[in-house]
């Protein structure tokens, strides 16, 4: 979403309703992710609750990749240019990163344009680190436009990155990947798979996890781009030789499945392995799990009206969601640092009116601007 983004479907393709409520899903776990982030970054310890939800990114590439080559692959010998491929991926992406940018200087400057550390920042580095989040300039650790000191490629917002990485997706389909044959794919998606393999367990981040791609440095960009191309590749490779299994209950069973994989404990190492034990947890979800969960979403179709309308709802709300929420949760671990609070059990009722308000925000931010701008922007620069 981005890894997150909806597709334009050509009208005579199916929608795959499941994928959109399943994308919603990731992105609700995302939210809760950063909440009890929030608990972790408060008091300098680990996150101990939803303790893998970072891999909802990758899921959102999986997904993105294949509903891309799924609505575009058969558009490039008939209509499709590279310039009207890209305006439609501008036009579905970009609003919401504008909007992002502009929630996270407002939230900055609500909490006194000041970093973590108390330092002042001037407000013209604050609307430099706008500019740049808009037009995807990222900052570098300790730039004087890292606003807030943490390293973040974008301070103002930090899951921008994952979008980031989501326009070279798209641009390398589009001059590169497309270009592929079903077995150059395929060795593309071995040759990746393999390099995920050996960053995770080898712990090339030393993270212990494959929560990379945030900062700009060698080992984030490289393995930020890792988990780019190998999820997306793999989903390009399922939609081209897509076969359907049919499960009863698809989206109830995958739903299950992801809040689970997020959910499950971290991994410790043992003494006797020099290897992540995490990252082999990670990497058999990735190159294993998601695919079956993608497989088996675009499988079935929702039988009724209610799970139709839901999973809808779920799938438009998933990309305003993720693009804005985490401005939001800057506030809340501001919150949560000035009154030292550390658990959820002490700030429940905090925690839900923040995850209750990151969905209203999202649902506002997509009815009110993002609806409307892509209307007007696709009428006036679509064919």
């Amino acid at each position: 979403m981005s890894n997150l983004s909806t597709p334009v479907f050509i009208d005579t393709k199916i929608h795959y309703h499941i994928l959109d409520g399943l994308r919603g899903v990731a992105a609700l776990m995302v939210v809760w992710y950063h909440i009890f982030e929030g608990y972790a970054f408060a008091s300098g310890t680990h996150i101990e609750t939803l303790n893998h939800g970072y891999l909802a990114v990758d899921f959102f590439f999986i997904l993105s990749g294949f509903v891309i080559a799924y609505a575009y692959d058969g558009r490039w010998a008939k209509s499709m240019s590279n310039k009207d491929f890209f305006k439609r991926r501008l036009i579905r992406l970009q609003p919401m990163v504008v909007m992002g940018a502009v929630l996270g200087a407002i939230t900055f400057c609500i909490q006194g344009s000041v970093q973590w550390d108390g330092e002042k920042i001037a407000m013209s580095m604050v609307l430099l680190s706008m500019l740049c989040t808009i037009f995807f300039i990222p900052a570098t650790p300790g730039a004087n436009y890292d606003v807030r000191g943490n390293g973040e490629m974008f301070p103002l917002n930090g899951p921008s990155w994952s979008l980031f990485f989501e326009y070279i997706g798209n641009i390398l389909y589009a001059l590169f990947i497309r270009r592929l044959s079903n077995k150059a794919l395929t060795a593309l998606v071995v040759v990746m798979g393999i390099a995920l393999l050996l960053y995770a367990t080898l712990d090339v981040s030393g993270y212990g996890m494959i929560g990379v791609g945030w900062t700009l440095d060698w080992v984030n960009f490289i393995g930020g781009m890792i988990r780019l191309l190998f999820p997306f590749s793999l989903g390009m490779l399922i939609a081209r030789n897509f076969k359907p299994i049919k499960v009863k209950g698809a989206f109830w069973i995958c739903s299950i499945v992801l809040v689970a994989i997020f959910a499950l404990p971290y991994f410790e190492n043992y003494e006797s392995v020099n290897i992540c034990i995490n990252g082999i947890y990670e990497t058999l979800c990735i190159a294993l799990v998601f695919p079956v969960l993608l497989i088996i979403g675009a499988s079935e179709q929702t039988t009724d009206t209610s799970s139709t309308k839901m999973c809808t709802f779920l799938g438009n709300i998933s990309y305003p969601l993720y693009a804005i929420h985490y401005p939001i949760m800057y506030l809340f671990y501001a919150w949560l640092i000035e009154h030292q609070l550390f658990t959820f059990a002490a700030t429940w009722q905090v925690a839900l009116a923040v995850f209750a308000l990151n969905i209203l925000v999202a649902y506002l931010c997509l009815k009110l601007y993002d609806e409307p701008i892509r209307k007007y922007l696709a009428k006036r620069f679509l064919k």
